[in-house]
């Protein structure tokens, strides 16, 4: 894509080849895609840019998604056979998921149950209105099982956005941040990427990835465009998710 009559670039044309680590693309377990075929829409539509590697992240939240690993297991593969079926070879779907820092957290670490994006990276995240009284705690929990938090769109929490400090004291307690390409825009919001600029600018954002859950979010996706200045701070966190991840 071109963005003729200015200097900003489209987010999407930087994505060949990415490795897209958080979404909700597996069918009817969360607030994401509810069919299977809304699940191959939407690989249909990052393929279009070059995005055909993915790590699906279904919610893993108490009372609300109270997914496991069969649910998300089952649904994953629902998935991987309509792609076989459709001749979709080349898509690489893997699964995980968000974790949900809240009372069901700390006893399902404790139990096994937690699905890491891979061998030593694990997903989380929590409310957008305050952190959960046991935050410390269940990080604490997370790294004794050797993985390293990722904590989820940390741009997205509003209590923080006039706290910075306590990015700089998450950092410095070992938890990685992975950034919403979405907030790359004002499709969160005008703040959202005043603080995503932000944390670009302090080099504190380790990944990055779509948490696309439907059509409207992609198509709103295709249509980011971002500033040079942004493109070479966002640039290599691109590749180094690809590079962590494929």
């Amino acid at each position: 894509m071109i963005h003729i009559f200015s200097k900003k670039h489209f987010l999407v044309d930087q994505l060949e080849n990415f490795v897209d680590i958080h979404n909700h693309i597996l069918p009817g377990i969360d607030d994401g895609a509810k069919t299977v075929d809304d699940s191959l829409a939407l690989i249909r539509g990052f393929s279009e840019f070059g995005v055909k590697n993915f790590v699906a992240t279904p919610h893993i939240m108490h009372n609300y998604y109270p997914n496991t690993r069969e649910s998300i297991e089952a649904a994953h593969l629902l998935v991987k056979n309509e792609l076989i079926e459709c001749g979709m070879d080349e898509i690489e779907l893997a699964f995980a998921a968000e974790h949900m820092i809240d009372e069901n957290f700390i006893p399902m670490v404790e139990q096994g149950g937690m699905l890491p994006l891979s061998s030593s990276y694990l997903l989380v995240e929590m409310s957008y209105l305050q952190p959960p009284i046991h935050f410390d705690e269940a990080i604490v929990k997370v790294a004794s099982n050797h993985l390293f938090p990722v904590l989820a769109h940390p741009e997205r929490y509003a209590f923080l956005h006039q706290r910075f400090g306590k990015y700089q004291k998450f950092k410095s307690e070992g938890i990685l941040f992975q950034l919403n390409l979405l907030s790359l825009s004002n499709y969160y919001g005008k703040e959202i990427p005043k603080v995503a600029q932000k944390l670009l600018e302090e080099n504190m954002i380790d990944f990055i990835a779509s948490d696309v859950h439907n059509m409207h979010q992609l198509q709103s996706l295709k249509e980011v465009t971002i500033s040079k200045k942004i493109l070479k701070m966002v640039t290599p966190v691109i590749h180094k998710t690809i590079q962590s991840f494929y």
